[in-house]
């Protein structure tokens, strides 16, 4: 036993392609990697920057990775409908998707990605239902812990809040159309390149 819950069969939507694609998994998955990487190959798929209160960890650039924001500015964009989701993660920052950019993206015509965590995901089938929805899991329990620990951005304590979280996380793989093993970054990207319809 890997420690990984049973992965339900994919599931395709039905109908017309949709322009937006919804990227989610549990933390150290390697989210950014493979959409960093999807972006480099891909420059027409518009990929949205979340929105963090968090700090910017070493390397991380504003505007690149994330909008690194104070709380007051998150407020701002709460009150004024600025972001298609918004969460609390790890019970400590605030992240959320601007609206505005995948609206003016999607009228263009471009494919977006969104990648983001779970709680956000779940919002956005609310508020974009024709989105098509994307899990990644890692290809065993003990690969996500060896991602996780390996960054080395995190305190053993942030690390085993995060792991806790994971595991619940994983569960939630049957809410999505695709699930996609990402064993190696390449070989998931061609898997999204094939999803996206690119």
């Amino acid at each position: 036993m890997n420690g990984l819950p049973v992965l339900p069969e994919p599931r395709t939507s039905p109908g017309v392609r949709s322009l937006v694609t919804v990227i989610s998994g549990p933390t150290a998955v390697g989210k950014g990697t493979v959409v960093g990487r999807l972006r480099q190959l891909h420059p027409d798929v518009f990929v949205s920057v979340s929105v963090t209160t968090r700090q910017p960890r070493p390397g991380e650039l504003d505007g690149v990775h994330y909008w690194f924001i104070d709380d007051a500015e998150f407020d701002r964009l709460i009150v004024d409908n600025g972001l298609l989701e918004w969460a609390v993660v790890h019970g400590r920052h605030r992240y959320g998707t601007p609206r505005r950019p995948v609206e003016d993206a999607v009228a263009a015509g471009r494919p977006v990605v969104l990648e983001i965590d779970l709680q956000g995901a779940r919002q956005v089938r609310s508020t974009l239902p024709h989105a098509q929805f994307v899990f990644l899991t890692p290809p065993s329990w003990d690969e996500l812990v060896h991602r996780l620990v390996g960054r080395g951005t995190e305190s053993p304590e942030q690390q085993a809040r995060r792991l806790q979280t994971a595991r619940a996380e994983l569960v939630a793989a049957q809410e999505f159309d695709h699930v996609v093993v990402n064993r190696e970054v390449d070989r998931t990207v061609d898997e999204l390149v094939s999803l996206l319809g690119l």
